[in-house]
C-alpha cells in the first residue's frame, strides 16, 4: 500500500502541500527561488507559485520578485512554533538577571513587517499605559527595537520597509518622515544601540541593542525601558546601555552555541 492510499478520506492534500512549501525554508535556506522552492518540494513551478503568492498574501512570506523568505508572522501559527525555535527560552534567563540587575523592565522582539513584536519580557513595573505581553505589536519607527532591527536590514529590505510603513506621530517627539528616520538610522548603525526617548509614550525612555546570529546578521532586539520621571537620557545611556549591550552579546553567545534556533 502506497503512502497516499495510507491516509484518509479526510486528507487535504493542498494543506499538506502548503506546509511542505513552509517547511522547505531553514537555516541553511532562508531565501529560496520559486524553482528552489519546487524542487524541494516536489511541486510543479506553477503550483509552488499559487503556494508561494497565497502565503505572501497572508503575509507569511516576502518577496523582492524572485527570492523569497518566511516573515516573523509564522509565529501567528501558534505558540510550538515559537518554542520551537527555542528563542524565548534562550533570551529569558537573560532578561530576568538583566531586570533583576537594573530594576528596569526589559525585552526581546523581531521585526514583522513595519512593526515590532514582543516574543520575551520581564516586567517590573508597568510603565506604560498599555499592557505589554508577548505577541504586543508596536510600529517600528517608534521604538528603540524598531530603530535597531531597521538599521540592521539591506539597503533593499529598508527601502522596502520605508515604502510600507505609515510614519505617525505617537508623541510630538516621534520621527514622522522617512528623511528622518534614515538620519537615526545611520546613527544607530554607526553606535550600535538606539536610545528613543518619548516618541512612543510620552514618560517613557527605551534603550535597546542588537542580537546578531553567528553570521553577524542582525535577527532581534532586546531593550531595557525606564520612566522619564526616573531618569535622564544620559543616565540612560551611562546606566543602563553597559549591561544591555553586555546581556545582548551574552544571548549571541548562546544563539552561537545552538545553530538549529530559528529567530526569524
Amino acid at each position: 500500500m502506497d503512502e497516499g492510499s495510507a491516509r484518509g478520506t479526510h486528507h487535504v492534500q493542498s494543506l499538506e502541500r502548503g506546509l511542505a512549501v513552509i517547511k522547505a525554508f531553514h537555516a541553511g535556506s532562508p531565501e529560496l527561488t520559486l524553482s528552489d522552492v519546487a524542487k524541494a518540494t516536489g511541486l510543479t513551478r506553477a503550483a509552488a507559485r499559487r503556494f508561494l503568492l497565497t502565503l505572501a498574501d497572508l503575509g507569511y512570506v516576502r518577496t523582492d520578485g524572485k527570492y523569497f523568505a518566511l516573515t516573523a508572522r509564522v509565529l501567528e501559527l501558534g505558540y510550538a512554533f515559537l518554542s520551537s525555535m527555542s528563542l524565548p527560552q534562550v533570551v529569558q534567563p537573560h532578561l530576568e538577571k538583566l531586570s533583576a540587575e537594573v530594576h528596569e523592565s526589559s525585552s526581546v522582539s523581531v521585526l514583522d513587517g513595519t512593526d515590532i513584536v514582543y516574543v520575551a519580557r520581564v516586567a517590573v513595573s508597568r510603565i506604560m499605559a498599555v499592557s505589554i505581553n508577548v505577541g504586543t505589536r508596536f510600529p517600528a519607527h517608534a521604538t528603540s527595537m524598531g530603530h535597531v532591527l531597521l538599521a540592521g536590514l539591506s539597503a533593499h529590505d529598508l527601502a522596502e520597509y520605508l515604502r510600507q510603513a505609515r510614519f505617525d506621530a505617537l508623541t510630538p517627539r516621534t520621527i514622522t518622515s522617512a528623511d528622518a528616520l534614515r538620519d537615526e538610522l545611520e546613527r544607530v548603525r554607526t553606535q550600535g544601540w538606539a536610545l528613543v526617548d518619548q516618541e512612543l509614550e510620552e514618560g517613557l525612555r527605551s534603550v535597546a541593542a542588537p542580537v546578531h546570529d553567528r553570521e553577524g546578521a542582525v535577527v532581534a532586539a532586546v531593550n531595557l525601558s525606564t520612566h522619564a520621571s526616573r531618569t535622564t537620557a544620559e543616565s540612560v545611556r551611562r546606566e543602563l546601555l553597559p549591561p544591555l549591550r553586555a546581556t545582548a552579546e551574552a544571548i549571541e553567545g548562546d544563539l552561537a552555541m545552538t545553530p538549529s534556533i530559528r529567530v526569524s
